[in-house]
């Protein structure tokens, strides 16, 4: 473990990729360039709110310097230790659904890459820092809430297994900050604050769409060989120098189109909504990236998005997700056609994405219903019958399936009517319940399978806690009152979301009747 004056910064990618000439946060069109040198913005008063030891490990740093006092001065952008090259990247994007042109890093700036343990390579970059060319109309700024947020969703979202960048810190920075929450003229002083986000790279598909845009295929082609060699070693590329072949790059893609059926899959498995698809928010590396307006199902609906953004449409609705990935990675391939020249390959590739889904998510579904393996013939009924029955009415996916894998004893049912709002289960869904349980658990009978066998396999795909939008929430109004605990107790809560906390029951509860309308509880925007 290093100090933070001894961290080794490798910074390939400023080293090795073009950059813009012109040295100022002017917004611009940045040509010619995939990144733009930039200095964080200084704040008032920076002072640590929480920070991830297990994050703080992962680059090779000392948990212990988090309690430094300039720590929170470097992780809010007042000051930089040796080695650090800060930048933000270039890049373009469809947003929700037509082609939004040159975005970039308008609030991120990267403060180089550091040599982890074992060698790999891991970008530092803060969220919130300040103006950069591609901050357009906007002071690149965040604010406490939607800060708070994004920290404990990175860490929330790893200790699930799901594919994410990290987060590292969650700093104040004293400042207050104009936003209008849901664009609707009601906008108001918020405290500022500045997380450090930690991922092997932040390259996204509209890396490769923007340069791609404009026909620059020398610089669509050295971003494509950087990522490749940098974040891709087993594909197997020839070193620097040395063309890479064509059936590299298709492999390279259908790689990007494997990790990213997996990262979906995982947020159909416990239920997360991300809630703006757009393909600036899709990562290379098949992460979750950019948590904004997302959530988590509380009743069973696969036509729910948090996002008032989308509230029409619903185009990143929780059913849509997947077939918004395939559509994304076929916008990534459509960038990359250039380097390979056989559109039939790529499309091939990318035609491979609703098999690699299927598959890994009837895997995750034989896990939550904690059978052996997932047999369409006569496995497929019985999922398709029981989220049926979820959407009758209001019925918590989370609590549902965790108390599923609880004992059955005589009354099946008494444990899951746990995940039912309101009165328990209605008439028509109790009797539905009943009759998928016989099934269900004949199923269990004819496969032999043995009770603590099934109750493992299932609380392991089930988690009993996860990051509510509401307790986020809650964390949030103790923050902006100086009280840092709140988020301090829940990360802690999320560090071990598949165990029982005793004593902390309240974290694993339905959303509470207050919280159904509160904007923040329910309803989240892209500036959320």
């Amino acid at each position: 473990m290093n100090s933070l004056l001894d961290l080794d910064f490798l910074n390939r990618f400023t080293r090795e990729l073009p950059a813009d000439p012109e040295n100022s946060t002017r917004p611009r069109e940045v040509t010619g360039a995939l990144f733009s040198r930039v200095t964080p913005t200084a704040v008032a008063a920076p002072e640590l709110v929480a920070g991830s030891k297990e994050c703080a490990a992962l680059i090779g740093l000392d948990p212990a310097e988090m309690d430094r006092a300039d720590f929170a001065s470097v992780f809010a952008g007042n000051a930089l230790v040796p080695g650090m090259d800060p930048f933000s990247m270039a890049y373009g994007g469809h947003q929700f659904g037509h082609w939004a042109g040159q975005l970039g890093d308008g609030r991120a700036i990267n403060l180089g890459e550091v040599r982890g343990p074992g060698g790999a390579g891991w970008t530092l970059q803060l969220k919130g820092a300040g103006m950069t060319p591609y901050s357009r109309s906007a002071d690149g700024l965040a604010v406490l809430r939607s800060s708070v947020r994004e920290f404990l969703c990175s860490e929330a979202m790893f200790h699930l297994g799901v594919p994410t960048t990290r987060a590292l810190s969650l700093v104040t920075t004293g400042d207050q900050v104009m936003r209008d929450m849901f664009y609707d003229g009601n906008a108001r002083l918020e405290p500022g604050a500045v997380v450090c986000r930690v991922a092997r790279s932040f390259v996204r598909f509209g890396s490769f769409e923007l340069p791609a845009s404009r026909g620059d295929e020398a610089l669509l082609r050295s971003l494509a060989d950087h990522v490749i060699r940098t974040s891709f070693p087993e594909l197997g590329a020839p070193p620097a120098g040395t063309p890479i072949p064509p059936e590299t790059y298709v492999a390279w893609v259908r790689e990007v189109v494997r990790r990213t059926a997996v990262m979906v899959a995982h947020w159909m498995r416990v239920g997360f909504v991300h809630g703006v698809m757009n393909t600036d928010n899709m990562s290379i590396l098949g992460e979750t990236i950019d948590y904004g307006p997302y959530g988590w199902l509380e009743g069973y609906d696969p036509g729910w998005t948090p996002n008032t953004t989308d509230a029409q449409g619903k185009r990143y609705r929780f059913g849509n997700q997947h077939q918004i990935a395939h559509w994304n990675l076929t916008r990534f391939a459509s960038a990359v056609v250039p380097l390979v020249g056989d559109v039939a390959a790529l499309q091939a590739a990318v035609d491979d994405f609703q098999s690699i889904y299927t598959e890994v998510w009837t895997g995750m579904l034989a896990s939550k219903l904690g059978l052996p393996e997932f047999d369409e013939e006569r496995d497929g009924p019985l999922a398709v019958e029981l989220f049926r029955i979820l959407e009758l009415q209001e019925i918590d996916m989370t609590i549902f399936f965790r108390e599923l894998a609880g004992p059955h004893g005589e009354d099946p049912l008494a444990a899951l009517s746990a995940a039912c709002y309101g009165d328990g289960f209605e008439p028509a869904t109790r009797s539905a319940l009943e009759a998928w349980m016989s099934s269900y658990q004949g199923r269990l009978a004819a496969l032999g399978v043995e009770e603590d066998a099934r109750r493992a396999r299932m609380n392991g795909a089930n988690p009993r806690y996860v990051l509510r939008n509401y307790l986020a929430q809650l964390a949030i109004d103790r923050a902006a009152k100086g009280d840092p605990d709140g988020v301090r107790e829940l990360l802690e809560v999320l560090r071990r979301p598949y165990e029982d906390q005793p004593g902390r029951d309240e974290y694993g509860a339905q959303r509470p009747e207050w919280a159904r309308h509160r904007p923040g509880c329910s309803t989240l925007s892209c500036s959320s």
